[in-house]
């Protein structure tokens, strides 16, 4: 096939497959020439031959246009060509492609009819949408020119008087419109005067005016809105009636009757009236108490707003309760005022209102008005118990919406006040016993005086541990009596007083409150203006008391608080019949102080803040006993908790050290340690979580316990510089003496209410409790004493002399200018101290004396110390101390020296004889018994036998075995 192809190649011709790429697809398939037609005309005209000839083609010729035919025929090629059978291959394909040629022509000729006449039908079409567009294009010519020539024209004119006829009605519309929204202003501000009855007929007026305009569709409109203007008046009109629930006014009221007359609805007038006293009983009490849940809480949250109102009562705090009662009551007493000259208007209004017409409807007229009339007046008193109902029900769910029985006396006293003189306006109000606001206090009485003690102890306790032991400044003539919470004791003494006025009031009530304050002021704020004189005056015939001066018998004082200016005001010239007692009691304390430790100082009472504070609730017990005498003994038992709490908290902060108790000295007597084991087993909670498995009964008296106080972290007793904390050692203990004194001065008046059966409780916590608060001065001060000198540096100092010197000594030891340093410096420390707080006498005294005491003990320890004495260095201790007591007493005015006797007798001893030894040893048995056996084996050792000796340590064990 190669060699055909370079064969074409050399010849110039081109491949067949070439030939017919070149020629367009129409030229594969053009008709044929004549000449060709003529071949074909010459070729056999047989079909079935022709068809036999098309059938024998191949196949693979009618696949596809992209078939390569050419060289489809090359590759059927034989290897070896044959020029003959070439030739003859080549004849069959041109039959085959004449056949199909003149198949082609014959097909076209067949179909050549249908061609042409199709053809004819385009040709018309043409021709008709040819003459179409003429007749189009002459048609828009003729209407453009008589649209320019005579419709614009006259149709133009038409529209302008039509426009014109339009424009010259609505003028006439716009005129009407005009007129009634000047009227409808008009009656906006009608509304804003509240001229509520004129408004009403101008607004009538303008509905039958619009009437006539009702074919107007603006007309119509605005017709509506005057409908709507005044349902809208109605509206207002209802506002307006709600005003009188709060704020009655005469003028306001009449206006708003007049204008429901004018709309026929005065029986729905009274029906809303009394839905809108009922709505503003509501509305008034939640806003009152939602003020103060808001105000206490201090934030915008808005959750109050949603709750009831029995749970928004719930939320009052104790600080608030009392003002939002106060208010309560104050607005509660301003919807029934108003509800009581409502009826009144309508007694006096309605009795001189004439009921006449000109016209014919006069009977009816009469007859309406009354029975308007006579429902106005069944509704209002029916109304009375309903209204006073409701009120009673808010009170009480106020009153029980919150635990009273944790507040203060004269808080819970001014409630049951409030509430007696709310009582009171109900019975004037609708003859009311006001069943639902007793039953409510009484609920309330009942349950107040459980928890009342447990809180003051509570309260005592945080103030014990907040309390920094600072001297609270008073003046030096300070007395109890000065106090607001004891001035009842100097009322009791005139009973005459509160009598006195008792008859004027009841003569001066003879109009009820109603009648009082109906032109203004509310009887609850004279209430809390007056609260004193009111008060006084209701205790003397209901046996309660109240103190409104002193709000609280505890508050929070810090060290830095405004005491003073508190004081300032308790503190009044007393002008009475107690004023020779009160001047003996003042004396005496005066002279007590007189000789005190910082000459400098005024001689005013040592005492603190909470001892002020306890002061102050002791005369608070005092005036619930005086007026709740059926539990005057409770009350003085639970003064007696107070008192024995606070010396407990004293003990516990300042005095209690096992170590130095140990000592043997006898710093607490067996009294006060008896006492202090009471208190322990009786009033502290020494437990530190409950047991939940407890018995109940256990549970309850966990409950009458108080946990033990603790002192506070600003306290601090560690520091030798301010000797130990013996400021505050100082305030707190003669503040329990100054608070002890005081109970003794109450102790006549105590004796006096106290029943006859429990007088020996009296006494006894007197004699056992009271008398014992003095005893603490010791154990407190010795632990300053005992760190205040440095007696181990002594023994130390001691131990490095040597005591078997051959010769007597003129010079006295080191040791002891050292413990007179020591004795120098304290006294340096002292005098510090003292210009802080001043120190009595009786406490300096018992400084001195500890460390005097301590001192001369350790001397003796120091001595029991020695291996090795002689009678010259026996010598040298009498030296050394009789130095120590010379300079000493230019320290202290204290005499005798305390334990004196004791080192002397201790160091006189080593000249016994063995006999006179033996008696020394069983009469000392304030020696201990490594004292005792010193003295024999390194005093008497050098002149005694060794069978003594052992007789004498015999002696000493037989003593000290029972210590064991």
């Amino acid at each position: 096939m190669q060699k055909i192809k370079s064969l074409m190649t050399r010849q110039g011709l081109k491949s067949p497959q070439e030939n017919i790429h070149d020629l367009s697809p129409l030229e594969n398939f053009r008709i044929p020439s004549k000449e060709e037609l003529r071949e074909l005309r010459e070729q056999p005209t047989d079909p079935q031959a022709q068809q036999e000839i098309i059938n024998s083609i191949e196949e693979v010729y009618f696949s596809s246009d992209s078939f390569d035919i050419v060289k489809y025929e090359l590759e059927k090629l034989p290897p070896v060509l044959s020029l003959q059978e070439l030739e003859e291959y080549r004849d069959k394909l041109k039959q085959q492609q004449a056949a199909v040629s003149k198949k082609v022509a014959d097909l076209i000729l067949e179909k050549q009819p249908s061609y042409v006449k199709e053809l004819e039908r385009v040709t018309s079409l043409q021709t008709s949408l040819q003459l179409a567009a003429v007749i189009c294009t002459n048609g828009r010519r003729h209407l453009s020119t008589a649209k320019e020539g005579f419709t614009q024209a006259s149709l133009g004119l038409l529209a302008n008087q039509r426009k014109r006829q339009l424009l010259m009605g609505l003028l006439k519309s716009l005129r009407t419109i005009k007129t009634l929204q000047q009227t409808d202003v008009r009656l906006s501000e009608m509304l804003e005067e509240e001229d509520y009855p004129g408004a009403i007929q101008l607004c009538l007026e303008c509905q039958k005016a619009a009437s006539t305009f009702k074919h107007y569709s603006c007309i119509s409109e605005l017709n509506s809105k005057l409908q709507d203007t005044l349902e809208q008046i109605e509206e207002q009109l209802d506002v307006a009636l709600s005003k009188i629930c709060k704020n009655f006014d005469i003028g306001h009221y009449t206006k708003v009757q007049q204008a429901y007359r004018l709309l026929g609805k005065t029986q729905t007038a009274m029906d809303q009236l009394h839905m809108h006293f009922t709505q503003a009983i509501h509305n008034t009490v939640f806003q009152v108490v939602l003020g103060y849940v808001e105000l206490c809480a201090g934030n915008t949250d808005t959750k109050f707003q949603k709750l009831q109102y029995k749970d928004l009562c719930m939320h009052i705090t104790s600080d608030s309760y009392i003002p939002c009662l106060a208010d309560l009551c104050k607005a509660l007493w301003e919807v029934m005022l108003s509800y009581y000259r409502t009826m009144e208007w309508h007694e006096k209004c309605d009795r001189g209102e004439p009921s006449s017409s000109s016209d014919g409807s006069n009977v009816m007229d009469a007859e309406e008005t009354n029975f308007d009339r006579n429902y106005v007046k069944k509704k209002l008193e029916h109304g009375l118990s309903r209204i006073w109902q409701d009120v009673q029900l808010k009170v009480k769910t106020y009153l029980l919406g919150t635990d009273m029985s944790n507040f203060k006396y004269d808080d819970f006293i001014f409630v049951l006040d409030i509430v007696s003189r709310l009582m009171q306006v109900g019975e004037e109000f609708c003859g009311s016993k006001s069943e639902v606001l007793q039953e409510s206090i009484r609920k309330q009485s009942v349950n107040y005086f459980k928890n009342y003690h447990r809180t003051r102890l509570e309260e005592l306790r945080m103030f014990l541990e907040n309390e920094t032991w600072e001297l609270c400044p008073v003046k030096s003539s300070f007395s109890i009596l000065q106090l607001h919470e004891f001035k009842f004791m100097a009322q009791s003494r005139s009973p005459s007083v509160s009598p006195s006025k008792q008859p004027a009031s009841e003569t001066e009530r003879t109009i009820t409150l109603f009648e009082q304050y109906c032109n203004g002021g509310n009887p609850f704020e004279i209430q809390a203006n007056n609260k004193d004189d009111e008060t006084e005056d209701v205790l003397a015939s209901n046996g309660y008391e109240s103190d409104e001066q002193e709000k609280s018998a505890y508050q929070e004082y810090d060290s830095d608080s405004d005491v003073p200016e508190e004081l300032k005001r308790d503190f009044v010239d007393e002008q009475t019949g107690d004023a020779p007692v009160k001047s003996i009691s003042r004396e005496t304390l005066r002279s007590r102080k007189r000789s005190d430790y910082c000459l400098n100082k005024v001689n005013a009472p040592i005492l603190t803040n909470t001892t002020l504070n306890v002061i102050r609730l002791v005369g608070k017990y005092m005036q619930m006993m005086n007026i709740l005498k059926p539990i005057a003994f409770d009350v003085i038992h639970f003064m007696s908790q107070l008192f024995d709490y606070y010396m407990y908290a004293i003990y516990t902060f300042f005095g209690r050290n096992d170590t130095f108790e140990s000592t043997g000295l006898g710093l607490s007597s067996s009294r006060l340690r008896t006492t202090l084991n009471r208190i322990q087993e009786s009033l502290i909670d020494l437990e530190v979580s409950s047991d939940a498995s407890g018995t109940l009964t256990a549970v309850e008296e966990r409950k009458e316990k108080v946990p033990t106080p603790h002192l506070s972290r600003l306290v601090v007793l560690s520091s030798s510089s301010t000797l130990y904390g013996l400021a505050e050692r100082v305030v707190a203990t003669e503040s329990l003496v100054f608070l002890a004194e005081q109970f003794e001065f109450l102790q006549s008046h105590l004796d006096a209410v106290m029943p006859p059966a429990k007088k020996p409780f009296l006494q006894q916590f007197y004699s056992q409790t009271v008398s014992t608060a003095s005893e603490l001065r010791k154990p407190i001060y010795w632990i300053v004493a005992a760190k205040a000198i440095d007696y181990e540096q002594m023994l130390l100092l001691m131990a490095s002399v040597k005591w078997d010197v051959k010769e007597i000594m003129s010079q006295h030891n080191v040791y002891v200018d050292s413990l007179l340093k020591e004795f120098e410096q304290f006294n340096r420390r002292l005098n510090e101290v003292s210009k802080k707080v001043r120190i009595p006498l009786v406490v300096s005294n018992i400084l001195w004396e500890h460390c005097i005491r301590l001192a001369n003990r350790t001397i003796v320890e120091g001595y029991a110390n020695v291996k090795k004495c002689s009678n010259e260095g026996r010598a040298l201790m009498q030296l050394d101390f009789q130095q120590f007591l010379m300079k000493l007493e230019k320290l202290t005015d204290i005499r005798p020296i305390p334990d004196k006797e004791f080192v002397e007798t201790y160091i006189k001893a080593y000249y016994l004889t063995e006999n006179d030894m033996e008696r020394w040893i069983k009469e000392h048995r304030e020696y201990s018994t490594k004292q005792l056996t010193n003295l024999v084996n390194v005093c008497l050792g050098t002149h005694i036998n060794k069978k003594a000796r052992q007789k004498l340590l015999a002696a000493i064990d037989d003593i000290d075995r029972p210590k064991r």
